[in-house]
């Protein structure tokens, strides 16, 4: 079995590969570690690593990795579909939330951010849809309607609008969804150039994402290895019946 030490290492050589081949900076992507089932420990090997930025897609399980691993300078992302009842906890961990995918979770949030003084980061997720093009019902806004919830996001005063999340449709090619994202990333940034990220792509098309222009890369079974998920279950989301990123 390989260290976390070469795991590493492995998936930062794929990224810098990647950028280079779409004649992109390496520096410009950044790495999120899909932490999520795997226990503190793990974490904390990473984060001896060099590696700072962590995803969890369940509240309960972000708040209490947080707590146990509050001696590190760690940045939590959180990643799953998140429920209005568990956004403020979310927030007032600073956690980057990347699943807004409605208006009145981003009020959920954005009410935690005028509270603490410090606006919560969000990405908006944009349902990218199936095979055949339909909606894909695993959580994610229409991407019709995207350019109108991040004007409302953008007007709300305890959130900053960071861009947007993808997940690439099961059972088709990812490199023309992630393509659709872009074209969306570069409508939303025309209204609103603090939008500059995107968060896109997996363990397994990376590398598809960095040529459309991902900017942050949610990776978890090329680091931390294959997780024992129950039946229907993808390697990097599992609520609400949504394939998530990781």
């Amino acid at each position: 079995m390989t260290s976390p030490a070469d795991r590493l290492q492995a998936v930062r050589d794929r990224i810098a590969a990647a950028a280079r081949a779409a004649g992109r900076d390496p520096a410009e992507v950044r790495l999120l570690a899909v932490s999520k089932t795997w226990p503190a420990d793990a974490v904390r090997e990473l984060a001896a690593l060099g590696q700072a930025d962590f995803g969890e897609n369940r509240a309960q399980e972000l708040t209490g990795k947080a707590a146990e691993l509050a001696d590190l300078p760690l940045r939590w992302h959180f990643i799953g579909q998140l429920q209005r009842n568990k956004a403020a906890a979310v927030a007032r961990l600073g956690a980057v939330v990347h699943s807004v995918d409605r208006l009145s979770l981003a009020r959920a949030l954005a009410r935690v951010g005028v509270e603490t003084g410090r606006p919560v980061e969000v990405f908006l997720q944009v349902d990218l849809g199936g095979p055949e093009g339909e909606l894909a019902a695993r959580g994610g806004a229409d991407p019709a309607e995207v350019p109108a919830l991040a004007d409302a996001v953008a007007a709300e005063e305890g959130l900053a609008l960071r861009g947007l999340m993808a997940v690439a449709p099961r059972g088709a090619a990812p490199g023309p969804a992630f393509g659709r994202l872009a074209a969306l990333a570069q409508r939303v940034r025309a209204d609103h150039p603090e939008a500059l990220d995107l968060s896109a792509g997996m363990s397994a098309d990376l590398e598809e994402a960095v040529a459309a222009g991902s900017t942050l890369l949610r990776v978890g079974t090329a680091l931390f290895g294959t997780r024992p998920l129950a039946s229907g279950q993808d390697e990097s989301h599992q609520s609400h019946g949504s394939q998530q990123p990781g």
